[in-house]
């Protein structure tokens, strides 16, 4: 096992290196498709999970909700999600794709599927297990160090 110091020295070298190709390719994915990274991933969190609540979406975009109201703003413009009042509740807001946005998430889905199916193919059943273990427990940190840090702004708060 790697020390502390030897782990985080090497992602610090990795991480910007898969950061900057992870880019590129979502620069080239959505070429000519007028929506920003931040609207696609909008986009995309409401096609695995529509009609969430801005609260909902904020949350899962790790957004504050003016940060994720003002780019669902700009979806609604586009005629890519619409905005509706939540039937049980009049204060909550759900969001929503419309047949357009689901089109485009289709589209964007159908290039990433090309691009993660090369990478697949050049990987062995025992590295991709890998990584998806990796990257799986890399979120689940991620969210558990945000949880932490939630917390002790609540109690700071208090």
């Amino acid at each position: 096992m790697t020390s502390d110091i030897d782990f985080v020295q090497a992602i610090q070298r990795l991480f910007p290196r898969v950061m900057r190709y992870l880019e590129a390719e979502e620069t080239r994915e959505l070429t000519g498709l007028q929506v920003t990274p931040s609207q696609m991933n909008v986009i995309l969190v409401l096609y695995f999970s529509d009609n969430l609540s801005m609260g909902e979406l904020s949350s899962e975009m790790y957004l504050t909700e003016s940060a994720c109201t003002r780019l669902v703003d700009r979806l609604v413009d586009a005629h890519l999600v619409r905005r509706r009042g939540d039937r049980n509740d009049r204060r909550v807001v759900r969001v929503s794709l419309t047949s357009y946005g689901r089109q485009l998430a289709e589209l964007v889905l159908e290039r990433r599927n090309r691009r993660f199916g090369n990478l697949a193919r050049k990987l062995t059943e025992e590295e991709q297990a890998s990584l998806l273990r990796s990257l799986e427990a890399v979120l689940r940190t991620f969210r558990e160090l945000e949880e932490e840090r939630q917390r002790l702004r609540e109690e700071e708060a208090r």
